[in-house]
């Protein structure tokens, strides 16, 4: 997810403590794919054990999110099928872990539906409207295969429902509903309105 809801952000309880430096490095580990990619298409696996090699691959994950100046990032986005996301809202805070979810899964959601501008790393330059449910209740695994439950609002649950999109090959340019704003955008950054997956 783009980092344009930065001044927004609040910080989430619960957080991972896979500590990462937040400077942006210049040669990240992954290239982030973009829309018109298939890999970002295809539905992530669940991971089975949460051990070094899946930890590494956070880690490196983060290292790129921050490059790309990002609060949020999923495998797929990276060319890796996996149920793994990464999310820090607070990318200004050296000191505020970012929050790593595996095999997460929304079990409920509650409050209204809210309208806010979202944007993607997958999507650079590209920011529209899109409505989601304001807060969600989410259960998954930290970096140490731990059990893990939250609670999330505001940004928080709106960047866990755009990265978990991910995790199923949804786009959230899929989710917009005003359509001559979504061709407008996409055309301005050079994107081809036939590669959204609209979702009725």
């Amino acid at each position: 997810m783009a980092s344009s809801f930065a001044r927004l952000a609040r910080t989430a309880e619960n957080a991972g403590r896979l500590q990462v430096s937040k400077e942006p490095v210049d040669n990240p580990p992954y290239d982030i794919h973009t829309l018109g990619d298939q890999v970002l298409r295809t539905p992530a696996k669940r991971i089975g054990k949460v051990d070094d090699s899946i930890r590494s691959l956070a880690r490196d994950m983060l290292v790129s999110m921050y490059a790309a100046k990002g609060i949020g990032l999923a495998a797929p986005q990276i060319g890796e099928p996996l149920q793994l996301l990464v999310i820090d809202l607070e990318i200004e805070d050296p000191k505020s872990p970012p929050l790593i979810l595996i095999n997460p899964e929304i079990t409920a959601v509650g409050g209204s539906l809210c309208t806010y501008e979202e944007g993607c790393l997958s999507i650079p330059g590209v920011y529209l409207d899109v409505v989601r449910p304001s807060v969600v209740d989410v259960s998954y695994r930290d970096e140490m295969g731990r059990p893990k439950r939250m609670k999330a609002d505001g940004l928080m649950a709106r960047c866990i429902q755009h990265e978990m999109d991910h995790l199923n090959g949804v786009l959230f340019v899929d989710r917009v509903t005003d359509h001559d704003k979504l061709r407008e955008g996409l055309g301005e950054k050079g994107f081809n309105p036939a590669d959204v997956h609209a979702i009725a």
